[in-house]
């Protein structure tokens, strides 16, 4: 049996920390498990963590991925949703609705960004923070695709029970839902009628403020 390395294998072997950097990535990884969102479980005994809506909304990706917009990659799709929250594990979830917490939270996740994707060697931090921006910047039809499922995951959650969730907790109005989910109206206009469904459904019981004039 030859003991010679495949060629990929053998670049890499001349660079020995490459897999210790990429391993202390990935056990810093483990840190989105403790990271609690604002959003609860369906049966509401607890709140999700990052980790678990990162791998519901890649899931989702494959799931409804005949309503992505012409030119979207769903491979690339599933792999922005997988890294998209990672900055959390510095930064923490900021609540979409909490005003205050959103005005530094760009800053924040570009600082977490360039620490995280920093642990990586130079051409994975490189590819990993390309789907980070891509994801943030939502131009792309890769992107708005993404960015509308990540909306659309929360309202699930808040819708399903038929207790309106956070919206109902926080006092929410018809004008913030609207606004939170309007990337879906563009990045997945297929999925649009289950926005409408939802939020006229909880107006109706009570769990969400109906701000029209």
């Amino acid at each position: 049996m030859s003991s010679e390395l495949p060629n990929q294998l053998q670049g890499h072997a001349a660079r020995p920390d490459r897999l210790e950097r990429q391993l202390h990535f990935i056990r810093e990884l483990d840190k989105l498990k403790s990271v609690s969102r604002r959003t609860s479980l369906i049966d509401r005994t607890r709140l999700e963590n990052t980790a678990e809506h990162s791998w519901h909304l890649g899931t989702m990706a494959v799931t409804l991925a005949e309503y992505a917009p012409a030119g979207a990659d769903i491979g690339r799709v599933v792999e922005m949703l997988l890294v998209h929250d990672v900055v959390e594990i510095d930064a923490g979830d900021t609540f979409a609705f909490d005003a205050a917490a959103n005005l530094d939270k760009a800053e924040r996740e570009t600082k977490a960004a360039d620490r995280l994707f920093g642990l990586l060697p130079d051409d994975d931090g490189r590819r990993i923070r390309a789907l980070w921006d891509e994801f943030e910047e939502g131009e792309t039809p890769t992107a708005r695709f993404a960015n509308a499922l990540d909306r659309l995951q929360g309202l699930l959650m808040n819708d399903a029970p038929g207790d309106g969730g956070t919206w109902r907790i926080h006092g929410v109005t018809r004008s913030q839902v609207f606004a939170r989910m309007a990337p879906i109206q563009s990045g997945a206009p297929g999925l649009w009628p289950v926005v409408v469904d939802a939020v006229e459904r909880a107006i109706r019981h009570g769990h969400v403020r109906d701000d029209r004039v």
